[in-house]
């Protein structure tokens, strides 16, 4: 089985990307082939700083080995780095019909706020086909809301196969586990959209600020509470295992103890939780060459493949001798 996944580097992940997605695709690296790239291309529709654009990228590189991508398990590249996805996305665009692109979510939400949308924007979706179909991808990990993009994909991919020939092969898509519901700050979903979000990569002094921000209510500390209802066990859940949970819930109903000491718990949870993840980081970080290195050999790799199936669309379409 093939698995490929992208990561926009348009902001630093948070927890509810960890848990929402990252944890759970990076436990697919071990299948036959495993593809990760940070989609830099992608990226250009919202970032218009070279600068800021070349960091963030960098910087979800090191995210994403930090948190566990192995590379002698994953290929993870730029997507940058293989000129063959937008060699593969104008075939694609040539065969696709407006109509398909134009009930595609992100065009329609950003057209209907009134915000001008680009025709980056607009053939977005042919760029993640191309992503997908360049790698022969059986499998995509996708959240609920990201469903319809492969969709699309395989609409695209369809379509060109019934004009010339079966040429790609049609990803499936593996639903995230939805019940990875993360609540922000405010007690919402957690979303940079909301700005309720906690980084991973946090120092541990605004971490302890952002999590004594996570929104309780007026319960006296000597009164009993109610774990199911506080965002901070919510989180804590995420952290500790179960009989951990079993004992800071029964002290949330005995009362006596008020919700500055259960962030304080989730705190240091979170500090242990995501230290050996902080300790690689600041090692790559002192390492750059390092991570270029895995960059470049990962791209070495997506290019061979890439190659043969452009190579094979090509073919497929009169562009090159069968």
């Amino acid at each position: 089985m093939k698995v490929l996944s992208g990561i926009q580097p348009t902001a630093r992940p948070h927890w509810g990307n960890y848990f929402g997605a990252i944890k759970q695709y990076i436990a697919l690296q071990g299948n036959e082939q495993s593809y990760y790239f940070v989609a830099d291309l992608h990226a250009l529709t919202t970032i218009r700083e070279p600068v800021t654009l070349a960091q963030n990228t960098s910087d979800a590189a090191m995210d994403l080995l930090a948190l566990g991508l192995d590379p002698e398990k994953a290929t993870l590249f730029r997507q940058s780095d293989v000129p063959e996805v937008t060699e593969l996305t104008w075939l694609l665009l040539t065969i696709t019909q407006m109509h398909l692109l134009e009930k595609c979510v992100s065009y329609k939400d950003k057209k209907e706020r009134g915000i001008a949308a680009d025709a980056g924007l607009f053939t977005y979706p042919v760029l993640m086909a191309a992503d997908i179909l360049i790698y022969d991808s059986d499998v995509v990990p996708v959240g609920a809301d990201q469903i319809q993009h492969l969709e699309v994909t395989r609409d695209i991919a369809q379509r060109f196969n019934s004009m010339y020939g079966e040429t790609f092969v049609l990803p499936k898509p593996h639903v995230l586990d939805s019940t990875a519901k993360v609540l922000g700050t405010d007690g919402e979903k957690m979303s940079k959209s909301y700005n309720n979000t906690i980084p991973i990569f946090e120092t541990p002094k605004r971490l302890k600020k952002l999590i004594n921000r996570i929104k309780t209510d007026s319960t006296a500390v000597e009164d009993p509470k109610d774990p199911d209802t506080c965002a901070v066990f919510d989180l804590y859940r995420l952290f500790a295992d179960d009989t951990q949970q079993q004992e800071l819930a029964d002290r949330y109903r005995a009362g006596g103890m008020g919700y500055g000491e259960a962030k304080n718990q989730l705190y240091e949870s979170a500090m242990a939780y995501f230290g050996e993840a902080f300790e690689r980081r600041a090692s790559l970080e002192q390492r750059p060459d390092d991570l270029e290195d895995i960059l470049q050999a990962g791209a070495a790799v997506a290019r061979s493949k890439a190659r043969e199936i452009i190579d094979r669309a090509k073919t497929a379409c009169g562009l090159a001798q069968a």
